[in-house]
């Protein structure tokens, strides 16, 4: 297979949930034939990510973030788009195909204090996916595991329970988890946001060193850009479902194009109480995910909005929009593609 195939490639994934809440609203939607609306948690996004990659996905709480990973799991089924892994489909993928992705493609949980089973000692959590995938093992392969994540002298912690372990320590045990099966990409949902400061910094450290210890890839997702920051080559800013602009870190980070990235850029904490800085001009609250405006959907919270910000990308003339591009770099990106054209 071609190097330039990613390992995971999203082509305008969608997916969308009924807000129908039970039996009287199908009845009303049946009698009075009025459409059924959607949730649209995820419209249209794209992604590649590269072998040896990790991506971040960044976002206020809402913006479909943990939509977005568990649907890339195969947790939920897409609306609409593509998956792709390796250049090839899921949506044709055979039973043994989905078991053989579910092998090569990990998550780790964002609660460690409820996504490890309280009656699985450590040993049995770590054992128990490698027997669900045929994989043959000793103790040896799981001591390895634990200490690789920073859990020594393994033999210690083989026969504890949840209960006696810390924060840290569990989540620890869930990254081993996700190694030990030797996958290709791990998504992490959140993995260190419910950890106390210094363990996060010990969780991020880790898989920072372990992406490039194993070579695998990694999905990233989180509400704090200084932690994706820390620990991803390349940053997605998701607003309402849709990626509104993605670059490499260090390029998004000194030269942001989209408002509301210098808003999230602007809102990370500086350690220094006498450090003045330009405060993020964003009011209001995100938009209705069931009612999407037409055009930019960050546009009623912009301070930079322009008339062009109310257009759809298929009703704007390329030629009309070029003066705009310093102001709304991404929505210009779109329209090109849309368009079927280049910048």
């Amino acid at each position: 297979m071609s190097n330039d195939v990613p390992v995971l490639e999203l082509r305008a994934l969608e997916k969308h949930f009924s807000a129908s809440s039970g039996l009287y609203d199908t009845v009303k939607q049946h009698l009075t034939r009025e459409k059924p609306s959607f949730v649209r948690a995820v419209d249209g996004v794209n992604m590649r990510l590269e072998e040896n990659q990790v991506q971040g996905v960044i976002g206020e709480s809402g913006c479909g973030k943990t939509t977005l990973l568990r649907t890339l799991i195969g947790l939920y089924k897409p609306t609409d788009g593509k998956l792709l892994f390796h250049g090839e489909p899921v949506s044709e993928f055979t039973k043994e195909e989905w078991k053989e992705f579910r092998r090569r493609v990990q998550i780790v949980f964002q609660d460690p204090f409820n996504s490890l089973d309280p009656k699985f000692s450590v040993r049995r959590t770590l054992a128990e996916p490698l027997e669900i995938h045929n994989i043959d093992y000793d103790r040896d392969r799981i001591e390895e595991t634990l200490e690789s994540v920073g859990l020594t002298p393994a033999e210690k912690y083989l026969s504890r329970f949840p209960n006696q372990l810390s924060g840290g320590e569990k989540q620890r045990v869930a990254i081993a988890r996700g190694l030990i099966t030797e996958p290709d990409v791990i998504l992490a949902d959140e993995p260190a946001s419910m950890l106390d400061v210094s363990t996060q910094a010990e969780i991020l450290n880790l898989l920072n060193r372990l992406t490039d210890e194993f070579g695998v890839s990694m999905v990233y997702i989180s509400h704090d850009l200084s932690t994706v920051s820390y620990i991803c080559n390349k940053i997605n800013v998701m607003y309402l479902g849709r990626i509104v602009e993605e670059a490499p870190t260090k390029q998004l980070l000194s030269n942001p194009k989209h408002p509301y990235t210098k808003a999230l850029i602007q809102s990370i904490p500086i350690p220094d109480p006498h450090y003045e800085r330009e405060r993020a001009a964003i009011g209001g609250e995100p938009g209705d995910p069931i009612n999407m405006p037409n055009g930019c959907r960050f546009k009623n919270r912009c301070p930079e909005r322009m008339g062009v910000c109310d257009s759809t990308p298929h009703d704007i003339e390329l030629a009309d929009y070029e003066d705009h591009t310093v102001a709304c770099h991404l929505y210009y990106d779109h329209v090109a593609q849309t368009m079927g054209k280049t910048q």
